[in-house]
């Protein structure tokens, strides 16, 4: 019996090829120029086996030609035919001028950006990030007279052979185009309205760092809940305008950025985005204090490496900060240990690269929607213990002790500013206690008028009173709601005190004395001077050497951190904006308005 003779095996780029065109084919953009329903000369495409120098060559007629020598992905396919097919609808076939070196280039660079635009396709031989935005025309122009740049020099793909066509069958390509881009326009207008699923009838391609985010909100209960408030924003040239290398996040604005021209797997882009959302919902970047932000940054990123890889979160990218050395160590911990080494430590890199920190404060301006409406420390911290307790008890194994000590933290959060605010006064401006005497009787005992009890009453001899000095920047820098909101919680605080005045200097390049105040005259009728720079020492110096200023009355010092090094030689504490840093490392506590 005759053995069946096996066929030989299918070509994967040709069967690459194939599929690309099938689906350019049936795009409604291209429709108009490769269905055989308009009158012909359709457009079609030859595969040849001879090297090219172009990836393809199109012709007026609509004969495209490509080389099998070329090995390309789908997607790859795509931009190449696309290409062509975009040269014909451009009307690029049939110049005014004799062609040359510069009108190619320039015909080349529009279709690309046309291209990029609409997203078909990759390019197989990536073009410069930023492309010229003149007109094709001008910068033909341009390109004659200096010469065409080298990374925008292409291989001439146009075959600008006149071809014959009897009388009524010449194709008008851009009349073809038009009616494509009409098409492709309510095509997308019904993808908009739901009527269907994408422009050219397939299923939408979703993007790796697209299914990493969605692997969190579907299967990964600990930081599904937190994903879940947050947006994804991969735009490239808004990357690459804040130097972002692979990823960073605004907890502000609820966005996380990720760099789409960064080629990562799933499971890299899902060891990222973990390491996003653990920034944000341990809230590091309220965390750094008075410490150096890039150095602090860097820290929080070796802590969380070392938990997603000890979870097993994703795939650890390369270049990644990572060192088993600091396994079981605290963010702070990790911060004192890498201070001493400045040098080395600020060559390291971080997810969004070399100095810079992935934890942004303002969110990026971009085109897209902001978040908003709700409170971030709220939502964090509700959001991760939800996770966490799903994480439990649902088994999905272990997690760091380091972590779990953390997330059990948000449980009890921290006391609000003005409850902290409140200590402060307790400690360090003590209230004059009323004390009892027989001297006066008491009135409230009405029920047993027979029993003499003593009455509470403040003493009438001179005794000291407490105050406090309050130094208020005045420069260009502060704003008005945040002076009024300190200068109003002081004045709460020294009524509830018994305070009867504080000692108040206002202060930006000079120290303006605005003497002892009286509490009501703090909390509004205040007229602030000033305005100018931000040098505070003058006015820490005007309170220390004031004769009629106590040697151990504390100062409140209200600014925005935008100020010079201070040195304070009695108790003092800062009323600063939230998310402000002072230059150096503070010795009194901070209290970050809200």
């Amino acid at each position: 019996m005759a053995r069946k003779q096996r066929q030989p095996e299918a070509d994967p780029n040709t069967l690459e090829f194939r599929a690309a065109w099938n689906e350019l084919a049936g795009h409604p953009l291209f429709a108009p120029m490769t269905e055989r329903t308009y009158p012909r000369p359709e457009v079609s495409v030859t595969m040849i086996d001879k090297p090219m120098t172009a990836l393809s060559r199109v012709s007026v007629d609509g004969q495209i030609v490509v080389s099998r020598a070329r090995r390309l992905t789908r997607e790859e396919w795509r931009w190449v035919l696309a290409h062509s097919l975009l040269h014909l609808g451009f009307d690029h076939l049939t110049p005014e001028g004799e062609p040359d070196e510069a009108s190619r280039a320039a015909a080349c660079l529009a279709v690309s950006r046309f291209q990029r635009a609409v997203k078909l396709g990759r390019e197989p031989d990536p073009l410069p990030e930023l492309l010229p935005s003149a007109d094709e025309v001008d910068l033909a122009e341009r390109w004659r007279r200096h010469g065409v740049p080298a990374d925008l020099s292409v291989a001439p793909d146009l075959d600008l052979t006149p071809v014959r066509f009897r009388d009524g069958h010449e194709p008008v390509w851009a009349d073809r185009f038009a009616l494509g881009l009409s098409a492709a326009a309510a095509a997308g207008v019904e993808v908009a309205g739901g009527a269907r699923e994408s422009v050219d009838g397939r299923a939408p391609v979703r993007q790796p760092w697209e299914l990493a985010m969605s692997w969190f909100i579907g299967s990964y209960p600990l930081l599904g809940a937190v994903a879940a408030g947050f947006t994804l924003v991969a735009e490239g040239p808004l990357a690459r305008a804040w130097d972002i290398s692979i990823a960073a996040v605004s907890a502000e604005a609820g966005e996380i950025y990720v760099n789409p021209w960064r080629s990562m797997t799933e499971g890299e882009w899902r060891f990222v985005l973990a390491h996003e959302l653990l920034h944000v919902a341990l809230r590091h970047a309220d965390r750094s204090g008075a410490r150096d932000p890039y150095l602090w940054n860097v820290a929080c990123d070796f802590v969380i490496n070392g938990w997603l890889v000890e979870m097993g979160v994703g795939v650890l990218p390369d270049g990644v900060l990572h060192d088993p050395e600091f396994a079981g160590a605290s963010a702070e911990q990790v911060y004192d240990r890498i201070a001493g080494d400045l040098r080395r430590m600020r060559k390291l890199a971080t997810l969004r690269g070399h100095g810079a920190g992935d934890m942004l404060g303002e969110p990026l301006p971009w085109a897209g929607r902001r978040g908003g409406g709700v409170d971030l420390d709220e939502y964090c911290r509700r959001a991760l213990l939800t996770g966490y307790a799903y994480h439990q008890s649902s088994g999905r194994g272990l997690l760091p002790s380091g972590l779990v000590a953390e997330i059990r933290v948000l449980e009890q959060p921290p006391p609000p500013w003005d409850v902290a605010l409140a200590r402060w006064f307790d400690e360090h401006v003590p209230v004059v206690e009323p004390v009892r005497s027989y001297a006066r009787m008491s009135r409230r005992q009405a029920a047993t008028p027979d029993i003499p009890r003593p009455g509470r009453h403040r003493p009438e001899e001179a005794v000291p009173r407490s105050t406090f000095g309050v130094v208020v920047d005045t420069s260009g820098s502060m704003g008005a709601e945040l002076m009024g909101k300190a200068l109003g919680s002081i004045a709460s605080y020294s009524t509830a005190r018994d305070v009867p005045a504080a000692r108040v200097v206002f202060c930006d390049a000079a120290a303006y004395d605005a003497g002892y105040l009286r509490v009501e005259e703090i909390a509004g009728r205040v007229r602030v001077r000033g305005r100018g720079g931000t040098v505070l020492q003058p006015a820490i110096e005007l309170l220390q050497r004031a004769e009629d200023f106590p040697p151990s009355g504390p100062i409140l010092i209200i600014t925005d951190g935008e100020c010079d090094v201070l040195r304070i030689r009695r108790p003092h504490a800062f009323l600063m904006p939230r998310g402000a840093r002072l230059p150096f490392t503070p010795r009194g506590p901070v209290f970050s308005l809200r």
